[in-house]
């Protein structure tokens, strides 16, 4: 089997093409055997004084053989899913899960480090050593190793469920945005959508064999017509759908239905919790986090709920007063999204769709590298003739001074059978290998922009380029790591709430004139963003910025307490309200189940830690500000952000890394004057 198994091959990047459902499982099962024969091994060669080389070196060669394997099944389950490669990833998940805990709760491996971490030896490691001891010993204990025998399977049960109901959440999301369409004849029925979006929806219907147009619930479908869509009853139409998705209620009510997985899913975290001697999952979410408390987080958030309301209830009034202009006097959550462009038109002269031709995907792609190259000291370039999951995917090389640094997949445009959103996955971590050859990274950067249509290029609004942006943020860090041992490279080891800081870092390029200028220019004819458009868009910048903080305050606080309270007898639905109570200003209708969609929290790692986005955007906004007073295309300052915090991964506490470059701890005045919500701002 391994040797027609391309999984149990040695390959430089993965042979995508030839990966088949069938190869998943035995390939896994291998490796699994293979991993717990080296631990023992590993082990029994350790004697009474544990080496570095020995434990830690070879230990990370295996896992590094296990990933290779796993990464790119994992990445193909979420980028071209299909039943046959969802059972075979299914059935991987407990068997990875057990062999985790297995690890996590092996006491003779725990001796092994504690013996390491205490040996004369340690006192000479580098920090990224110390790091990886420190927070080895601490994941120890947070698998744990300390519980009785019985309370030690209690949690491997738990963490194998919690592996499987994640991955059904997300298989039962996806599958509700698939399972809800609706074709369209009568072209009046589209007045006001772009002709770019009613495009897509031609080739959505052709690819059915239908005539007309075809909505479906993949974001840039929806963004159209919730954005566009003079037709009231249809954006209601197509908000109830989107918003009940894998719930109890709307047009396909209790098909794909997330609402008991999450109730399992939170009655298990809170028991995990529990068993690991925290009072809730928030608690122990916080043990591997930048934060210090629950109620620093909480106090955190409620104070910039205090600070940006009364900008949402401005915004919103502003928004009600101008809807009834238009002779809408009952403003709904469908009707948020076309008021609010139509006012933003009005207002500024200024639209997502004038400024789509500005960006179409060459122009971003180049524009954006010229600036992490000026910044960073970096060369990147096209590579072709390499296995792809689909013709669209493109891939890149970093090199420095003509040294390879690492590569980069870029998967950019929606598509069936693609889970949505935007992420940025480790396809290979850098390291030092046994044999002392150095492994470059390699990253996967997807996103689910429009494609190209009707002989133009994909064109982007601003919003995608800042999206674009974010996750190449995410991919900066794990491609410029210096550092060589894999448990702290690249974003491995950087605590969860902190991660977002190089990503949000790199928005701020796409709102500085010198950014816009090498990012932006006309499809036809390459005249860059006017300077009144660039003006009018400048001046746009901070519209509604009240009611997106709230949003996003509601999701993080939401989240928080969620995990934080679970077992006090509120419902999920019942925690979003007390929320809403506190820091919404407009209601969505008692049929909405955003919860039952929030993937984010309850399959995508970002459970009791949703509030990472503003802590990091805090430390983002300031890191930024360096940059406004020394030049936001300043080599120096450049280099300098690169190598305190790029370079340096998860070697050293965030905060140790922020002061590095900074010259002092972290101030929430820039981010407020960022987004105008500051009295200097307004």
């Amino acid at each position: 089997m391994s040797a027609n198994n391309p999984l149990l091959q040695d390959f430089d990047l993965p042979p995508y093409s030839t990966i088949k459902p069938e190869h998943v499982e035995p390939a896994v099962d291998a490796i699994l055997a293979e991993s717990r024969s080296v631990v023992a091994k590993v082990l029994a060669s350790q004697g009474d004084a544990p080496r570095w080389e020995s434990l830690i070196d070879a230990l990370d060669e295996q896992g590094a053989k296990l990933g290779r394997a796993w990464s790119p099944v994992s990445h193909l389950n979420a980028v071209r899913n299909n039943p046959e490669l969802r059972a075979a990833y299914e059935a991987c998940l407990p068997k990875l899960s057990e062999y985790w805990t297995e690890m996590g709760q092996n006491r003779a491996l725990f001796q092994a480090y504690e013996s390491l971490a205490a040996s004369p030896e340690a006192a000479g490691f580098d920090v990224a050593q110390k790091t990886i001891l420190e927070q080895a010993l601490r994941d120890f204990r947070l698998s744990g190793i300390d519980l009785p025998p019985e309370q030690q399977k209690r949690y491997g049960e738990i963490q194998m469920k919690l592996s499987e109901l994640g991955s059904r959440f997300s298989n039962q999301l996806l599958d509700a945005t698939q399972a809800w369409t609706k074709h369209i004849e009568d072209e009046s029925l589209l007045a006001g959508i772009t002709e770019s979006a009613k495009a897509q929806m031609q080739q959505a219907a052709e690819a059915k064999n239908l005539q007309g147009w075809l909505i479906t619930l993949e974001f840039p479908s929806y963004y159209a017509v919730m954005t566009y869509a003079d037709n009231r009853a249809l954006r209601e139409e197509l908000y109830a759908a989107y918003c009940t998705r894998a719930s109890d209620q709307g047009p396909n009510a209790g098909q794909n239905d997330n609402g008991p997985v999450m109730a399992e899913i939170l009655q298990l975290r809170q028991e995990l919790a529990r068993l690991l001697g925290f009072a809730n999952y928030s608690e122990l979410s916080l043990a591997s986090k930048m934060a210090e408390s629950t109620e620093q987080v909480l106090s955190f958030l409620r104070d910039l709920a205090v600070r940006s309301k009364p900008f949402a209830e401005q915004d919103l009034s502003e928004l009600r007063a101008f809807a009834a202009e238009q002779g809408c006097n009952d403003l709904q959550s469908w009707d948020v999204g076309y008021y609010s462009e139509k006012l933003r038109e009005q207002r500024y002269s200024i639209s997502q769709e004038i400024l789509r031709a500005y960006f179409p995907i060459d122009k971003v792609l180049s524009g954006l590298f010229a600036i992490v190259e000026k910044l960073y000291g970096i060369q990147i370039k096209e590579l072709h003739d390499f296995d792809t999951w689909h013709p669209d995917v493109r891939l890149f090389e970093i090199s420095e001074n003509g040294q390879h640094v690492g590569r980069f997949f870029f998967d950019l445009y929606a598509r069936a059978n693609k889970r949505g959103g935007a992420w940025m996955d480790g396809a290979r971590d850098k390291r030092r290998a046994l044999s002392g050859e150095l492994v470059s990274p390699v990253a996967n950067l997807v996103c689910n922009f429009t494609p190209a249509s009707a002989g133009k290029p994909a064109l982007l609004t601003h919003d995608e380029v800042t999206t674009l942006f974010h996750e190449f943020g995410h991919g900066l860090h794990h491609l410029l790591t210096r550092v060589e041992h894999v448990g702290v490279s690249g974003i491995n080891g950087v605590a969860w709430d902190a991660v977002e800081l190089p990503s949000q870092f790199m928005e701020n390029w796409c709102w500085e004139p010198e950014g816009l200028a090498l990012i932006s220019g006309h499809y036809q004819t390459g005249e860059p963003l006017p300077q009144d458009l660039l003006d009018k868009m400048l001046a746009a910048k901070n519209f509604q910025s009240g009611l997106m903080m709230v949003r996003q305050l509601e999701f993080s606080l939401f989240d928080f307490e969620l995990h934080a309270t679970h077992g006090d007898g509120r419902s999920v639905l019942e925690v979003l309200e007390g929320i809403r109570d506190e820091v919404s200003v407009l209601r969505p209708p008692a049929y909405n189940r955003f919860p039952n969609s929030f993937a984010h929290i309850f399959a995508g790692g970002y459970a009791a830690g949703y509030y990472s986005y503003k802590w990091a955007e805090v430390l983002s906004a300031d890191a930024f500000s360096k940059f406004e007073e020394e030049g936001v295309l300043n080599p120096q300052t450049g280099r300098a952000f690169r190598e305190a915090i790029l370079a340096r991964g998860g070697s050293q506490a965030p905060m140790v890394l922020f002061v590095d470059f900074r010259g002092r701890e972290p101030s929430i005045d820039a981010l407020l004057r960022h987004l105008g919500l500051s009295a200097e701002a307004a």
